[in-house]
């Protein structure tokens, strides 16, 4: 509905308000959904009208649209509820249950069975929850507090909870006006008309009675305003404003322009920010020649100053720029063609955009959905978001999508003009909007739902001093919006999806260029008038278009459908192409180009697995590089601010950055500084204290390693020599002089180098931590002994922590219901010593399942009641998971090698999978590529379809040569559900699931030597934290698996334990599911143990470089490259 049809809505409820129309006016605010009465809503409440009250809701929301829509509605169902119980009406109750609450089952079955549970009691108040709820008028009271602040958090009922300021009576006071309008056409108007209708245009009878002639609308010079009339109500008659639209109306300065445009008049709408008064809007479709601009002439202000900024005042030919230009030095020294460092983004780079102050700071997005901040001096990650919706206000058919279509890619990132912000725009109708502070502080803002389908690009704009975001996307659209979320503007006209966007300022005008999939360029004022342009772009097909930096001159690069592509500067005054840059080669249709401007001098463009670069002023080819080889056909690229830094994508999922000179010392002098304004201290060189570095006696259970086959690293990994591959030293200009400080270890090997916490009543050398969680909610952590036994703690608030999170500052509690029930498994008849523990939490934290082979027992978390329990042994149980999109669906490694897909609310095995031969040790679910994949101690990966659950693929692991295949082997995904990591005993490796291609791998080795006990990812998937059978710790980079830091044993174990018979060491390692640099331990004592890095440095060491092929003298993991392909159409 357009706005003016939204407005019309609002004068048509006052009206009925003020004529005292009660139920309409609630009829229609229902059926229209513009705006949400919370008074009558009150009202309803209170009188406990439930059927009307969600009647009424059911105009705004439904049940499921989102956590507050499904809140709202549980509160007021289950306050129904609790009134008929009250009044000890079982029937209505067991009626209100069965229809009305029974959908809440499927999110939540527990708490559904303990409502259940209340028709048993004669009174629910015996219920510890509900013991203070008190009498009906009261308990509505403190609903409606609850339900009041979930509809104010509700994004479906933004903008309709405050009715927009009007005059009274101002469906009248229209009215009005638009009579002495048409008494103003009268062609005989009378001094007292008498107005008798409505249904009508009025007109006035002729003196002699006859009737007059239909009225026919004149321009308003035509019409003779009498000199005298009575109001025809309580407003003065409305001043004329009426134009005539007419073919003179184009611009006279355009010459290109086609006088056979069609042109019409339009209503122009009003809209949130000024446009000047009596705007006519002139709609057209006018036919240009190619390269050719037509213009249309709007009569406004602002339309005026920006015609004369953009007037020519010679011919094309004569057009010239300051002579400071034109004898400024131009040197190829001034182009950043040497490689300073090569990054390693683990997914293909879609868009990058250097910070506006921060010089070496690099954004970055990928094709599955990831953003990443990049210190590009350090070489280092310093946030990584990955793709999430963060308000679930969608459509459940669109996150349907999200979960079965192929990845969310970026299709830009960009930063605000101030550095304070970074937008994101994505494939799927979302863009995200981040606030920055400064070091690793990136915070999420805003989250907009822009497009119908994918958004194609994103930009940052100052109409009327504000900052807004201005987007487009596959709906043809652009639109422009503020921090709020509030749609500011809607501009349509391309009849093609719109594939970039412009935005530019030319003295106080501001205005935007789009350009759509069809070729045609259209320029747009932030009014709600229409395109002030439509020509076409060469090739008539993708094209951006980029201003110089001091906003003079504006240019565009794109290819055609035929693969040809164009480089060209535009004469914008004229809408005619100045200059054609020659230089670029057809490609294979289906790719775009993409280039950026640098310095006022400088044009660059990414092509042949080049970059090739042009002086604005010459359209001849200036120079190119190949930035040592390793660039992709169409490498995506970006300048810094100052020009002295160019980001360049790599064909292996990486970013090169090249420099001039004066870039590689800025280089440098970030690197040699400790401190950094914009980041955290970080000491590059190693954090060495004296101490004990391994543990002795350590326990060969599970840990042996053959000594006729020691663990060390293949010479070739993946097929590919690492001595052979990424060798080229990278090339400087100053080759001699201030060489980058060398990276080192960072080791941490005394208590005081990092936090830590210990579990209270944890350590039990009986009962060693077989498996180890935290709760999804972060705020507690839950083992599973190796008798069976779970033990949960949980941090609560305080002072000292007042979010209540999990934290090493803080010792947190062993928590226990008030019963003293213990979450134990049954284990008669059980050996222990052969028993495999297993466990899984559900999503919501409502309750565990797991086993110590026997019988897999279901746990309430809150009450540590067994709920139900189901597959018996023989065979036993050894690894838990849930369905991700289904907690009644249970995968079930077994004993016997099989896998049991377990329906618990039918209490069936649906499928049993069969693949490998020994035990199962591991699963992992993967919704982005509908896979499961199954580990065994039989070393081998199986890879199952969840749709049909056949096997697609059986992949053994590469084991060292003379090892046996067996021991425990571990998988887990990676946020992005697409790398997987791979643990084993003697490796840790990193596999493309879509492929099941291994691209990474570790063997121990060097101050890491002994068998891995554990592994698993950081909640951000950067970090790789692994456990070893000496008790070391080690802090991994993700996509490297470089080492970054050591965590000693002698950090967490006392001297004592340190020293005696039987040292202790972690066989469990768990990552908080929130704070990336977090993360537990189980040790074989069943103590459990925290540990987080010291607040000044706020992470575990630094990622170690990855400029070439060495590391400290040891060569570097090798890598394959993804499969992805970036280079389609996408940004």
């Amino acid at each position: 509905m357009s706005s003016l049809s939204r407005e019309l809505v609002f004068l048509i409820l006052q009206f009925l308000e003020e004529e005292k129309f009660k139920e309409s006016v609630h009829k229609l605010e229902q059926e229209s959904g513009f705006f949400f009465n919370m008074k009558y809503f009150e009202e309803k409440v209170q009188a406990g009208e439930w059927e009307e009250v969600e009647k009424y809701l059911s105009g705004f929301t439904k049940v499921d649209d989102n956590r507050y829509s499904m809140k709202i509605f549980f509160e007021i169902r289950k306050q129904k509820y609790l009134e008929a119980l009250d009044r000890q009406d079982k029937a209505k109750a067991v009626e209100i249950l069965v229809n009305d609450l029974k959908v809440f089952s499927t999110f939540n079955e527990e708490l559904y069975k303990e409502i259940t549970q209340l028709l048993t009691l004669s009174n629910f108040r015996e219920n510890d929850q509900l013991s203070k709820y008190g009498d009906t008028k009261t308990a509505r009271s403190i609903m409606l507090v609850e339900l009041k602040k979930l509809i104010e958090a509700n994004p479906l009922f933004r903008e309709k909870l405050v009715f927009p300021t009007l005059k009274s009576s101002r469906l009248r006071t229209l009215i009005n006006q638009s009579l002495n309008w048409q008494h103003q056409l009268c062609k005989n108007p009378r001094s007292n008309p008498d107005i008798k209708t409505l249904f009508t245009d009025h007109t006035c009878t002729p003196p002699n009675g006859a009737l007059a002639p239909t009225p026919v609308p004149l321009p308003a010079a035509a019409v003779a305003k009498p000199n005298a009339y009575p109001s025809l109500g309580a407003h003065g008659p409305f001043p004329p404003a009426a134009a005539t639209a007419n073919a003179n109306a184009l611009a006279g300065w355009m010459t290109n322009a086609v006088a056979s445009s069609s042109v019409q008049a339009a209503v122009v709408t009003a809209s949130s920010l000024p446009v000047p008064p009596n705007q006519v809007s002139i709609l057209k479709r006018p036919i240009t020649p190619p390269a050719t601009l037509g213009m249309v002439d709007y009569q406004s202000t602002d339309h005026e100053q920006l015609m004369k900024r953009l007037r020519p005042a010679q011919s094309v030919e004569e057009v010239t720029y300051p002579t400071a230009r034109q004898h400024a030095t131009r040197s190829l020294d001034d182009l950043p063609t040497a490689v300073a460092c090569t990054m390693h983004q683990a997914s293909p780079v879609t868009s990058m955009d250097f910070h506006p102050s921060n010089h070496t700071m690099l954004l970055v997005g990928s094709a599955i959905g990831e953003i990443t901040l990049w210190e590009v001096a350090m070489r280092e990650k310093l946030v990584s978001k990955q793709f999430k919706i963060w308000e679930p206000t969608s459509s459940l058919q669109f996150q349907a999508s999200i979960v079965k279509d192929a990845p969310v890619s970026v299709t830009r990132v960009t930063w605000s003009p101030d550095g304070n912000f970074m937008g994101a725009a994505f494939t799927k109708h979302l863009v995200h909007l981040y606030a920055y502070n400064g070091s690793n502080d990136l915070r999420q803002h805003l989250e907009i739902d822009a497009h119908a389908g994918q958004v194609n690009d994103l930009a940052f704009a100052h109409p009327n001093k504000q900052l807004c975001v201005v987007t487009c996307g596959d709906d043809k659209m652009i639109k422009v919006w503020d921090f709020t979320g509030r749609k500011l503007f809607n501009f349509e006209g391309h009849e093609a999806p719109v594939y970039s966007i412009c935005p530019h300022q030319k003295e106080n005008i501001q205005f935007i260029f789009s350009t759509a999939v069809d070729g045609k360029i259209k320029a747009w004022l932030y009014d709600n008038v229409g395109s002030r342009v439509d020509y076409d772009a060469p090739g008539h097909w993708c094209t951006t278009m980029l201003y110089s930096a001091d906003g003079s001159r504006l240019f565009s690069c794109g290819t055609g459908k035929d693969g040809d592509s164009f480089l060209v500067e535009w004469n914008e005054s004229e809408g005619a192409i100045k200059r054609t840059y020659n230089g670029l080669r057809k490609k294979s249709p289906g790719f775009v180009v993409q280039f950026d401007t640098t310095q006022n001098h400088f044009l660059a463009v990414g092509e042949d697995n080049q970059i090739k670069f042009w002086d604005m002023d010459n359209t001849n080819l200036l120079t190119s590089t190949d930035a040592d080889g390793g660039l992709p056909s169409l490498p995506r690229l970006r300048f810094n601010k100052e020009g002295n830094l160019l980001a360049v994508s790599t064909a292996d999922n990486g970013i090169k950055i090249l420099a001039t000179a004066a870039g590689l010392r800025s280089l440098r002098a970030v690197d040699a500084s400790p401190f950094d304004a914009l980041r955290s201290p970080i000491e590059s060189a190693a954090i060495k204290v004296s101490g004990p570095s391994a543990v002795a006696n350590v326990s060969p259970v599970n840990c042996k390693v053959e000594r006729s086959s020691p663990v060390r690293p293949s010479p070739v990994l993946n097929g590919v020599d690492p001595m052979a591959r990424n060798m080229e030293k990278p090339r400087t200009l100053d080759d001699g002089a201030d060489k980058i400080k060398p990276w080192q270890l960072v080791e941490i090997v005394d208590p005081v180098q990092c936090r830590l916490v210990t579990m209270p009543e944890s350590t039990d050398a009986a009962n060693k931590v077989a498996r180890l969680l935290y709760t999804n909610s972060g705020v507690g952590v839950l083992a599973l002994g190796s008798n069976g036994t779970q033990k949960l703690w949980k941090w609560v608030r305080s002072e000292q922590n007042p979010g209540g999170k999990a934290t090493a500052n803080v010792i947190p509690q062993h928590w226990q219901p008030n019963s003293g029930l213990l979450m134990a498994n049954d284990v008669s008849g059980v050996n222990l010593e052969e028993a495999v523990p297993c466990i899984a939490l559900s999503k919501n934290d409502s309750y565990v399942m797991s086993a110590c082979g026997g019988k897999v027992s279901l746990f309430n978390m809150m009450t540590f009641k067994v709920m139900t329990t189901f597959m018996p042994p023989p065979p036993a149980s050894t690894f838990l998971a849930f369905h991700p999109q289904d907690n009644n669906i249970i995968a079930i490694g077994m004993e016997d090698s099989t896998i049991h897909i377990y329906n618990v609310r039918v209490d069936e095995v649906k499928s049993k999978l069969k693949g490998h031969q020994k035990r199962i040790t591991g699963l992992a679910f993967s919704t982005n590529l509908n896979i499961l994949v199954s580990s065994g101690a039989d070393a081998q990966l199986c890879i199952w379809s969840i749709d049909t659950w056949e096997k697609r693929k059986l992949v053994p692991i590469q084991l060292p040569a003379g090892k046996a295949p067996n021991g425990d082997t571990r998988v887990q995904f990676h946020p992005d559900q697409l790398r997987l990591l791979v643990s084993h005993e003697t490796q840790l490796a990193i596999y493309d699931a879509s492929k099941m291609d291994r691209i990474r791998q570790w063997v121990p080795q060097d101050v890491l030597p002994t068998p891995i006990s554990y592994a698993a990812y950081s909640c951000n998937g950067q970090l790789v934290y692994t456990s070893f059978c000496d008790g070391n710790l080690g802090v991994f980079d993700a996509d490297t698996l470089r080492l970054r830091c050591r965590i000693a044993p002698s950090v967490y174990l006392s001297p004592a334990v340190l020293n005696g018979s039987q040292a202790a060491y972690p066989l469990v390692i768990a990552a908080h599911p929130h704070e990336p640099n977090q993360f537990a331990i189980g040790l074989t004592d069943g103590s459990v143990k925290v540990i987080e890095p010291l607040d000044s440095e706020g992470k575990w060491g630094v990622s170690p470089p990855v400029d070439n092929g060495m590391l400290n003298g040891r060569t570097a993991s090798s890598s394959t490259t993804s499969t992805h392909n970036p280079e389609q159409v996408q940004r």
